[in-house]
């Protein structure tokens, strides 16, 4: 009796869609006077506040999302600044969440505004992948009155990549023949994953696209990123295996600055942590949940990182004890003694959420 081979498995189809601006074009849909202006959604600018997001006329004057609202303000004074109305965008997104899901049960939000959908058996049948993404694009548009950018690919990574490449209001398909080609063109800087202080070491280290990324053997990856290389590596080959993920439950909630000038000293450096916390504690009034472990993230001026954690005897979600709680960990670092070109604070050990009887909405770092 000969040997069954088992059928094979369809080639992916995935769509990543991403909301434009999500929480200015919600302000701008809901209050006409805002259209065509510069709306920055975040703190007040006479607080130590962070800009959420802004609009694409606000982002004309070079401010963009976890900039200080003060800086913000410098840049484009007659800019309007608005409080984050979180359960407005959360209603919407749940109404963007049921478009998804008349097309496919296979839905991985990422956070209020993006997900990954896997189309490769969809509810409704369409003669491309790209036709699918086109339509749920227009119903987007004609059911909320927001644009979206959406990527198609086989893969996760390719799919968000291709998201944003024609923002806003574009869609990309990135071809399974082309995949190749389009990932050795990539810039370094355009790699999801790669982030401001990582595509500067890179581009140090002669890493300008994902060609010359390709060229590195997985080991000095590894000696030179830690975890993260082997990441790296897998994605300049393209090596993504990730499936859509549905109920994905959140594990932690953090945010992290990197800075343009290095830190020093303790009171720049308390200053800076008492942002990050006023970041944190939106998203997890976001999230709907609270931690125990507090986690300070520090990186050196040398891209050494260190971490160190404390758990609480309860649950927090203010952003005073969240400072507080990272200042009072500092020393065991070297912080005080050494420039620092990055911070971050991650709470983890999360308390259950109502969100988690369904599905719990994963917040962007």
């Amino acid at each position: 009796m000969g040997v069954v081979e088992p059928p094979l498995r369809p080639q992916r189809k995935i769509v990543h869609v991403d909301m434009d601006a999500f929480f200015a074009a919600v302000e701008q849909r809901d209050h006409p006077g805002y259209r065509g202006k510069p709306v920055i959604v975040g703190g007040s600018p006479q607080s130590r506040g962070v800009v959420s997001t802004c609009s694409y006329e606000a982002r004309a004057f070079g401010i963009h999302s976890a900039m200080p609202t003060a800086r913000a303000y410098r840049l484009c004074p007659q800019g309007i600044f608005v409080e984050p109305r979180f359960e407005a965008y959360k209603a919407v997104s749940l109404q963007i969440r049921e478009i998804f899901n008349a097309y496919t049960d296979l839905v991985e939000p990422l956070s209020l505004d993006e997900a990954y959908l896997d189309v490769t058996e969809p509810k409704i049948r369409f003669e491309t992948a790209k036709a699918l993404a086109e339509d749920i694009r227009r119903r987007i548009r004609e059911e909320t009155g927001l644009t979206a950018s959406a990527g198609v690919a086989d893969t996760k990574f390719l799919a968000k990549v291709a998201s944003g490449f024609r923002k806003p209001d574009g869609l990309t398909v990135i071809h399974p023949d082309r995949a190749a080609a389009f990932i050795d063109a990539l810039p370094i800087g355009a790699f999801h994953g790669i982030g401001a202080a990582t595509e500067e070491r890179m581009r140090f280290l002669g890493i300008e696209t994902g060609a010359d990324l390709k060229r590195w053997e997985l080991v000095d990856l590894v000696k030179q990123f830690g975890k993260a290389g082997a990441y790296y590596h897998k994605i300049a080959h393209n090596r993504d295996d990730r499936e859509v993920k549905v109920d994905r439950v959140r594990k932690s909630v953090g945010a992290e600055a990197t800075y343009a000038e290095d830190l020093r000293g303790s009171e720049a450096l308390a200053t800076a942590l008492r942002d990050v916390a006023l970041r944190v504690e939106r998203r997890l009034a976001r999230a709907e949940t609270a931690g125990r472990t507090i986690t300070l993230k520090v990186r050196y001026a040398d891209f050494e990182t260190a971490t160190r954690s404390i758990t609480l005897a309860h649950d927090t979600a203010a952003a005073d004890e969240l400072a507080r709680t990272a200042i009072a960990l500092l020393p065991t670092t070297e912080a005080e003694l050494r420039p620092v070109r990055l911070l971050g604070i991650t709470v983890s050990n999360l308390k259950a959420s109502d969100s988690e009887s369904g599905v719990q909405l994963d917040l962007p770092l």
